[in-house]
């Protein structure tokens, strides 16, 4: 019968091995279970597709919801702002992995005139629905600033 030493040293080797075994199973399936977040706005699929160009502004309110916010810097836009983070592990930070301003434009007599889907693409402000970066001036800026403002765990 081994001695009581020999035992003890068997039973740190597998409660060691046990652990290591443990923390690398964690470790391995960090990139398999990442949680997501979603902030703000959730845009239902096929959302936009149901404002035609022409709609009123009560037809957006029907379809889209009470907006993010309201502006009139050249004439009246809503904004409907989202964000999107994800965690590897409960224990790391999160990263900010999509942000979005889904801005819908309307004339004087309150009817859509523009669509706009805008995020960020290579630093800077893009619409992805007209695959253009809006043009410099208080729009821009605005856009800018929703996008910049609205990050709470931006990367670093």
């Amino acid at each position: 019968m081994p001695s009581n030493r020999v035992f003890d040293q068997r039973r740190r080797r597998v409660h060691l091995a046990v652990l290591a075994l443990g923390c690398t199973l964690a470790l391995s399936g960090c990139g398999r279970f990442t949680e997501t977040f979603q902030r703000g706005y959730v845009l239902q699929e096929g959302a936009l597709e149901q404002i035609p160009i022409g709609a009123t502004q009560e037809q957006v309110l029907i379809v889209m919801g009470t907006p993010s916010t309201v502006a009139t810097v050249s004439g009246e836009a809503f904004y409907y702002i989202s964000q999107k983070a994800e965690r590897a592990a409960a224990f790391l930070p999160q990263h900010v992995v999509d942000q979005r301003v889904i801005a819908i434009y309307f004339n004087k007599d309150r009817r859509v005139t523009r669509l706009a889907n805008y995020g960020l693409k290579d630093g800077k402000v893009f619409d992805f629905i007209s695959q253009t970066t809006p043009t410099g001036g208080q729009e821009r800026n605005l856009l800018a600033g929703m996008l910049v403002a609205f990050n709470p765990f931006r990367n670093p």
